[in-house]
């Protein structure tokens, strides 16, 4: 498995009825999408009074089953288009470590993500069954998916989790909130 994602900051003034639109519109495209185990189409508003958040931002998610499927998304029509429209973002990757998921996840109505740089030296297995608790507790306290993930080419950690509810009470300087437009899973 692969995760993945990329984010495109967008100006505090910039209409995100747009974004909302695309995820409407292009959303159901990726249901079935060879490879892909989900994608999360995710978004964030600089004022929203419900989940607080410093950006606007479009940011999905992409837990792949194989790199044929991300390679495929990439280089495909649909990401040709999202760059021809914002310009081409840094895709960022991670191996994940942990990867829990319920059956269904359209019942999504926000997610976390989390980077952690992994200090020099860290032992990578303690740290690894650590995250793996870390999965276990958040499907525990009602995630629908908790993935961790890491990037040995920066030694980050990328921590993510798609939640039932808003779940302001997580985000925060070290955590990004997102609200979800549409969970893209193969049935």
């Amino acid at each position: 498995m692969i995760a993945m994602q990329y984010t495109i900051t967008l100006p505090a003034g910039y209409d995100m009825a747009i974004i909302r639109r695309r995820i409407a519109d292009k959303g159901h495209l990726l249901d079935d999408f060879p490879g892909l185990g989900f994608k999360a189409w995710l978004y964030a508003l600089c004022d929203d009074g419900e989940l607080p958040g410093r950006d606007n931002l479009y940011a999905p998610f992409y837990l792949w089953r194989d790199s044929a499927g991300m390679n495929a998304f990439l280089n495909g029509a649909g990401f040709a288009a999202l760059s021809q429209d914002f310009g081409r973002p840094a895709v960022r990757n991670w191996i994940p470590w942990q990867a829990e998921l319920v059956h269904d996840l359209r019942g999504a109505v926000c997610a976390t993500r989390e980077i952690a740089v992994l200090p020099d030296h860290a032992d990578l297995a303690e740290w690894q069954r650590r995250e793996e608790e870390s999965t276990h507790a958040a499907m525990a306290e009602g995630a629908l998916a908790a993935i961790t993930a890491c990037n040995p080419a920066d030694w980050t950690l990328a921590r993510f989790r798609l939640w039932p509810e808003v779940r302001a009470d997580l985000a925060g300087a070290e955590c990004q909130a997102y609200r979800v437009g549409h969970i893209s899973q193969p049935r």
